[in-house]
């Protein structure tokens, strides 16, 4: 039987060629380029790996915040937040939301930078 591969694993495929074979070829700008390709992959690669469970938990943040039907999709649950900021229904001195606001943002700063210098203390507080 022939499996073809994942997308995960044709996406660590190219970074895997990008890192070890193009890039120590590589000089100047070309180099550069390349480097920042790797790095795009390697966001890529986090961010299959996270997204299932991110989304899962703001949905549950969302549905716990907004007390909203919980079939609705993520997107339009982050309407209705939006609608409710803008509305002054939900605002700033709500420390639901501060606390949605501050988790949804760590895990998209695990996905986008992962070595960001204040990721670890964000982490930490409470």
């Amino acid at each position: 039987m022939h499996d073809q591969p994942s997308v995960r694993e044709l996406v660590a495929a190219v970074k895997n060629f990008v890192d070890h074979t193009a890039m120590p070829e590589l000089g100047g700008r070309a180099a550069f380029h390349a480097r920042i390709a790797s790095n795009v992959l390697a966001t890529i690669l986090r961010d299959m790996e996270a997204r299932k469970t991110n989304e899962e938990n703001e949905k549950v943040r969302l549905i716990s915040l907004l007390g909203v039907n919980p079939d609705l999709d993520l997107r339009e649950m982050n309407a209705e937040l939006r609608q409710r900021i803008h509305s002054g229904d939900i605002t700033i001195q709500s420390a639901d939301l501060l606390s949605h606001l501050k988790k949804t943002a760590i895990a998209q700063l695990k996905v986008d930078q992962p070595t960001y210098s204040a990721l670890k203390k964000a982490i930490e507080e409470p």
